[in-house]
């Protein structure tokens, strides 16, 4: 059986409806850890147009679980809408009379980048004989990216989570390419409770009987199970405890049976809820993506072989952002706080937020205002 013929919409798959996206092959590319993949392909869409002296661009980096479609509505080729609808547009604070907006799927990913269920050479997917990877590869391709569309120097680099742990890696790996970092809920280096946080859900994934070693492509399933329950897990980090005790409190869920002190009948509102996210991501995202791209998090770290995190912030002469949200418990904002006193000069900002980690994809104004400082000068009201 070959990759086309597998049952999924998981992931991106030659084709398939390339939606907005667009492809560049990037050649080989050498990774950190050793070993290679011999011939990346970049999946990336871009909105706004590169003036003549190319010094307009500005590069968003997506999430965990998040593709190049930042901007833009669902359809062919595109499961969900975009995951920052409302901040890439004209008028808008990536202004696209202004800026040309590009945003890639990382290296490692499943909708449309080289990743564990792309094809390898043999025809057959990666699967697990894809390599481990780090933050510092996955910057190396959008480097090379960078270059195929002849951006010498982005005006501006940012992303939160994952993302934002691209954009400080741009920052400290290529200073000399990038006027403006703008990190936001995101940090320096992995944390053991992040860590911590992660170990259980690579182990759920990996404990499905239908993981098959993380070669399951050929055998016409996906962990489905495990990739849920690590889904279940990740996303009461991505939210504040006080929101989930005022949306769901004890309730039963909707339409079953009351949950009585002599036994279970039902279902918690919150376990419904969390069942659904489950359900959503094991839709859309391909679980060998999953582990492939937590572990690159879990390498996370400016400071590695750099004299240490401040010594590696200090190579970056450009404009550094960092804002944390004030309810996240996933990537408080002391790791923000962090990263503004090791490196002066920083501008340190707060996202007031109900939401927890979520906060920074969902407190659209707010991290609109943040950008619009950052990259058109002002101060945020």
């Amino acid at each position: 059986m070959t990759i086309t013929d597998l049952p999924t919409a998981s992931f991106w798959r030659p084709g398939d409806h390339p939606g907005d996206r667009q492809f560049v092959g990037v050649g080989p590319v050498a990774l950190e850890r050793g070993g290679s993949l011999p011939d990346v392909t970049v999946a990336y869409e871009t909105w706004g147009t590169l003036n003549e002296a190319g010094d307009n661009a500005v590069l968003v980096e997506h999430a965990l679980t998040g593709d190049a479609h930042v901007e833009g509505p669902a359809g062919p080729g595109h499961a969900t809408p975009g995951w920052w609808d409302g901040l890439v547009g004209p008028g808008r604070p990536l202004d696209t009379r202004r800026f040309f907006v590009v945003a890639s799927n990382v290296l490692g990913g499943c909708q449309g980048t080289t990743g564990p269920s792309s094809e390898a050479p043999d025809g057959r997917p990666w699967g697990a004989r894809f390599p481990a990877i780090t933050i510092r590869d996955q910057v190396a391709v959008e480097a090379r990216l960078a270059d195929h569309l002849g951006i010498d120097r982005w005006a501006g680099v940012l992303g939160g989570s994952m993302g934002g742990m691209r954009a400080i890696e741009w920052a400290t790996t290529h200073p000399q390419r990038v006027d403006t970092c703008i990190v936001l809920a995101s940090t320096a280096y992995a944390t053991a409770d992040q860590i911590a946080w992660c170990q259980p859900q690579l182990l759920a994934i990996r404990a499905d009987p239908r993981f098959h070693g993380g070669d399951y492509y050929e055998h016409g399933v996906a962990p489905l199970d495990g990739l849920g329950i690590a889904r279940r897990i990740a996303h009461v980090t991505y939210r504040h405890e006080g929101e989930l005790a005022e949306r769901f409190g004890r309730e039963a869920q909707l339409g079953e049976e009351p949950l009585g002190s002599d036994g279970r009948t039902g279902r918690f509102a919150v376990e419904s809820y969390l069942d659904h996210h489950a359900g959503k991501l094991g839709a859309r995202f391909d679980a060998n993506s999953y582990l492939v791209l937590s572990e690159a998090m879990n390498s996370h770290d400016v400071g590695r072989d750099r004299g240490g995190v401040g010594a590696a912030l200090a190579a970056f002469a450009g404009h550094l952002v960092v804002a944390g949200v004030d309810t996240d418990r996933l990537y408080p904002a002391r790791l923000s706080d962090e990263i503004a006193a090791l490196r002066p000069g920083t501008t340190l900002r707060h996202i007031p937020s109900r939401f927890g980690h979520d906060g920074f994809l969902i407190e659209i104004g707010r991290v609109g205002e943040i950008i619009r400082e950052a990259l058109a000068g002002g101060p945020v009201p």
